[in-house]
């Protein structure tokens, strides 16, 4: 119950007004680009004095009032739509398959609806603004007959439908790009320079994503535009050929047009994005038992809502390191009892965090490391049953380089192996399971029945044949200058058969099964960025443990930190060596490249390599601190020897 009356009141007194204040700040800023946008659509070189009064008289008139209240109203809905659907952990999808999954939701279909129905509004308010052939959706005509009629303007409707393809494609990048994901800065600035300095860029990104859904409607309005449903005549200037889509002043108000709506859309995403990463304090202590929920150790230990989980560890990486007076809370001791509950809470807490991480690192290289390899050639071998040693070792096996022995083995031994003779311990070592599916052709080959004419065949008698095993294949000509007898035709092997290449329907067939599951197969560099999606709690849980660990050297009078350094120092250790083994991996160590194109915020592709620096300076802190003090911690030989690499500057 604690819970949820926690979770409700952050959600209902920060994280709402929040987006209210957004939303304001947008509504706010929409009157002076609405004018920039009139300016643009209207503005004549030849005449800029009457432009500049006939944009005045548009915006104060009845028309343009209305059109501001409908844009106003477009921007309540986006933000509405922004506060439902934002996230701080990024959805990233693995494969191909299920990134289609995530268009094909029924959550995002009436999220584009949405988004269809909004663009129609916008576009509308648009053609209102400019005026002349796009003010009206119909005019009167007059037929060859002389009776008279309602005609089509096409130039009206064909701005109407890009405004619902804009809306639409703006939803479906949205969810390709992450557009929903919030992420937090790591340098804190005032909401005004973040503005100032993000405009620009969100200034560029409206207006070339709006060039390329005009030039991708235009290809589509070619060829499905000629669709009148509810007009008998089209107007008298038809688009629907090339000529008459390529005219410069159409494409330039499709465009404008375009870059008007991705704008006040865009601007609201960024006040969204601003206002809710803002940092919020939290208590350490309260003195009022009913206010103890919304103190910093509680709210840690909290799952749901995420929001509040990454601000509250947020809080605790800024008061580690700016705030002694809240330190000296978290070391501080209770009353009565002189327990460190504050201390206790906040480093399980984190503890709990990066062990959750370490955990899943060993999963994944577990899955990796048997992922597609043979059954042990032993039946009888053991197998090590522990996570970390599988891990350990299938890391090394598919990473390390290794020398390759090739081992002659008589045939012999493998069919009196299938015959079913008893095998002697040397025998089984060779012996391979061939009811495995990873068992080669040249290992069926070996075990079928041997030749008379071999010389496997039958059992071998003398030692000197193994010892003298180079002569026996010597060609004549060395047997005749050496003086040794020329060697019997069953001595000489015989060709290796070529295996049979497979069929050109077996091909086609095999290509063809390839294609169809190639979406489904998941991408190495996708599951690595889904394995650090919410690595930036682990960073914030790693600063607030160091800084409060070196802080504590001179300000933690009661020694709390020290009953729990051994675990701390053990912690990320583990963790350090899991993130290492990871980077060997194929796909984990490049750095994919950062899109400026759109407003999809790209920075959790390198949540893994900020987590490494943040874990090796972790322990530099540390260790820098404490010093040689460290040695009389009590912690495991292999983690001493690993913590000497980081007290000599090894690491």
């Amino acid at each position: 119950m604690v819970s949820t009356e926690q979770s409700c009141w952050f959600i209902r007194k920060v994280i709402c007004w929040r987006a209210v204040a957004s939303i304001a700040w947008a509504v706010l800023l929409l009157p002076p680009i609405t004018l920039v946008f009139v300016i643009i659509s209207k503005f004549s070189f030849l005449h800029p004095v009457q432009t500049i009064s006939e944009c005045l008289y548009l915006l104060t008139s009845a028309s343009g009032i209305f059109s501001f209240i409908l844009l106003c109203g477009v921007i309540l809905i986006v933000g509405f739509l922004h506060l439902e659907y934002y996230t701080v952990i990024p959805m990233i999808a693995c494969s191909k398959i299920a990134l289609l999954g995530q268009l094909l939701h029924p959550r995002q279909f009436i999220n584009s609806l949405v988004h269809c129905f909004m663009g129609v509004i916008v576009a509308w308010c648009c053609a209102v603004t400019m005026g002349l052939r796009y003010e009206t959706l119909g005019y009167p005509c007059t037929e060859s007959d002389g009776h008279p009629q309602m005609c089509l303007n096409e130039y009206h409707l064909i701005l109407l439908l890009a405004g619902a393809f804009v809306g639409f494609s703006h939803s479906l990048l949205g969810v390709i790009y992450n557009m929903n994901y919030v992420s937090f800065h790591t340098v804190q600035q005032y909401k005004y320079l973040r503005f100032k300095r993000c405009l620009p860029l969100v200034v560029k990104c409206s207006a070339t994503q709006a060039l390329y859904s005009v030039r991708n409607y235009i290809v589509m309005y070619l060829f499905l535009g000629k669709c009148p449903f509810f007009m008998n005549k089209i107007s008298v200037h038809p688009l629907d050929s090339i000529a008459g889509l390529l005219d410069l002043s159409l494409l330039y108000h499709l465009w404008s047009s375009a870059t008007f709506l991705l704008l006040t859309w865009n601007i609201t995403l960024l006040l969204f994005r601003i206002f809710v990463t803002e940092v919020y304090s939290f208590p350490v202590q309260s003195s009022f038992t009913e206010d103890s929920h919304q103190c910093l150790p509680k709210v840690l230990t909290e799952k749901q809502p995420m929001i509040l989980k990454f601000l509250a560890l947020q809080d605790l990486a800024l008061l580690s390191q700016h705030s002694p007076s809240r330190r000296c809370e978290v070391f501080s001791l209770s009353q009565p009892g002189g327990h460190p509950h504050n201390w206790n809470a906040i480093s399980k807490e984190c503890l709990s965090l990066l062990t959750d991480l370490t955990q899943r690192l060993v999963a994944y290289h577990d899955t990796v490391a048997t992922n597609g390899r043979a059954k042990s050639l032993s039946s009888g071998s053991e197998r090590k049953t522990s996570s970390e040693t599988s891990v350990t070792s299938g890391t090394e096996d598919l990473m390390s380089p290794r020398p390759v022995f090739l081992m002659k083995t008589p045939a012999s031994v493998f069919a009196r192996s299938v015959a079913g003779t008893p095998q002697s311990p040397l025998t089984s070592l060779f012996t391979p399971d061939l009811d495995s599916p990873f068992a080669s052709p040249a290992l069926r080959r070996l075990t079928a029945p041997v030749d008379q004419c071999s010389p496997w065949y039958g059992t071998v008698q003398s030692p000197h044949i193994m010892r003298r095993a180079p002569k026996l294949w010597s060609t004549s000509t060395d047997s005749q200058v050496n003086g040794s007898p020329t060697p019997s035709p069953s001595s000489v092997p015989s060709p290796k058969q070529e295996p049979s290449k497979p069929s050109f329907l077996a091909q086609f067939l095999q290509n063809r099964k390839e294609q169809v599951l190639k979406p489904c197969h998941k991408l190495p560099e996708a599951s690595s960025q889904a394995l650090f999606a919410d690595s930036q709690a682990h960073i914030w849980a790693l600063e607030g443990l160091s800084y409060l660990v070196q802080a504590s050297f001179s300000e933690d009078q009661f020694g709390v930190v020290q009953t729990t350094l051994p675990s701390i120092l053990s912690c990320m250790l583990v963790l350090q060596e899991a993130v290492d083994r990871h980077f060997k991996l194929p796909h984990a160590s490049s750095k994919p490249v950062r899109s400026t194109s759109s407003m999809g915020d790209s920075t959790y592709k390198t949540l893994r390599f900020a987590l490494r620096a943040t874990l090796k300076t972790a322990i530099y802190r540390i260790t820098t601190t404490f010093g040689d003090h460290l040695n009389a911690v009590q912690i495991s030989a292999e983690h001493r020897k690993r913590l000497q690499q980081f007290l000599e500057y090894k690491e």
